[in-house]
Formats: C-alpha cells, sequence, structure tokens
C-alpha cells in the first residue's frame, strides 16, 4: 500500500509529523515517500491561509494551538524543536531543492538537513547566502543545489507535485495519503497508522 507525506518545510507541523513518521514505520513495516510541495502554491490553489493568519482575529485560538503543539511534542517525546524566529519563510528555493534531490535520488538527506535548519537550529533560508550555509554545513554540495533550483525540470517537478498534491484533496502541509485516503495534519497519524495496518 502506497503511503505517502506531502510536505512543505516552512510547516513546523509537517516537521513534527517528519519526526514520528520513522517510528511508525518501524512498528508497521512500512515507507512514506515524501513528497515535496510548494505549501504557498497550495493555499493560492484552494483559497486556504496560513493558521497564523487565519487565527489571528479569533479569541483564545492560537493559545489552544500552541497547547496542542506541545502536547504533541510531549507525547512523542520529541526533542531539538525550536520555533523559527524568521517565521514565516519563503520557501520556494528549499522546496525546489527538495524537488531537485528527489530527481536525483538524494531526498532522504536533503530532508534531514533542511528540517533541521528550519526547526532544529533556526535560520532564515530564504536568503542564499544563508542557505548556501546551510548546505554546506550540513556536507551538501551548495553550489550543485543551489544551480539546480532555476533547472527548468527541477520547476516543472514541484509545480507538478504541488497540482497532484490538490488535485487529490490536499489543502495544506501536512498531508498524508494511505492509497487513496486522505488525512490531513499531525493530529492525524494515529489514524494513518490504523489506516497502515487495516484497522481502520
Amino acid at each position: 500500500m502506497q503511503v505517502e507525506f506531502h510536505f512543505d518545510f516552512g510547516s513546523p507541523n509537517a516537521y513534527l509529523a517528519h519526526r514520528v513518521i520513522a517510528a511508525i514505520e518501524a512498528r508497521t513495516g512500512a515507507r512514506f515517500r515524501y513528497v515535496p510541495v510548494l505549501l504557498g502554491g497550495v493555499f493560492k490553489a484552494t483559497g486556504n491561509r496560513p493558521p497564523g493568519e487565519a487565527y489571528a482575529g479569533i479569541r483564545n485560538k492560537p493559545a489552544y494551538e500552541r497547547l496542542e503543539t506541545e502536547r504533541f511534542i510531549r507525547r512523542h517525546r520529541i526533542e531539538g524543536f525550536v520555533r523559527n524566529p524568521f517565521f514565516p519563510v519563503n520557501t520556494l528555493h528549499v522546496m525546489r531543492g527538495a524537488a531537485a534531490a528527489e530527481i536525483d535520488g538524494g531526498l532522504e538527506r536533503y530532508v534531514n538537513a533542511m528540517f533541521h535548519h528550519m526547526w532544529e537550529a533556526p535560520k532564515k533560508l530564504d536568503e542564499a547566502e544563508v542557505l548556501r550555509d546551510a548546505l554546506n554545513a550540513s556536507g551538501l554540495d551548495a553550489d550543485a543545489v543551489l544551480l539546480r533550483l532555476g533547472d527548468a525540470a527541477v520547476k516543472a517537478r514541484l509545480i507538478a507535485n504541488t497540482a497532484m498534491s490538490v488535485a487529490r484533496g490536499a489543502f495544506g502541509s501536512p498531508t498524508f495519503f494511505v492509497g487513496d485516503a486522505m488525512y490531513f495534519g499531525k493530529d492525524r497519524l494515529r489514524d494513518v497508522e490504523e489506516a497502515v495496518l487495516g484497522i481502520a
């Protein structure tokens, strides 16, 4: 059964889900396919807005969302998460880098590096020199990665991934697909695991 994780590095919830996926894989034997999408493109296509913007005028909602995040972190014993002081970060280039890594076969290493530099040792990754330094610090070939960002095939892959995700029902990140069934948000990971095991 195909299990997919549609993500954008700019989503803290996608990062937190990423930190839990390995344990689900170990328990179930499933392998999640990571699918990079551009969250800004998903929002534009669906009329959605970032939570910070959508909830800004709702009394108590932002505080509750922070509480739920803290509960999730405790439940899954996640260490090292740091809120990015530069949030929101424009993720166009880092997501193109993910699309390039998907094409070139180095996505897992790239994903671990970029989630680290976004949510563990947070940086303003939409600045070219900051991104270059982060890539080099992670042992990636910064010159090669940055050169790929302008490649037509890379741009097309990210656009296609994003359009495909929306066409299947996605409206944000993280989104999961178990076969054709869609689940949205880090708090649906238990449902995802049950679906993989055939419980749900």
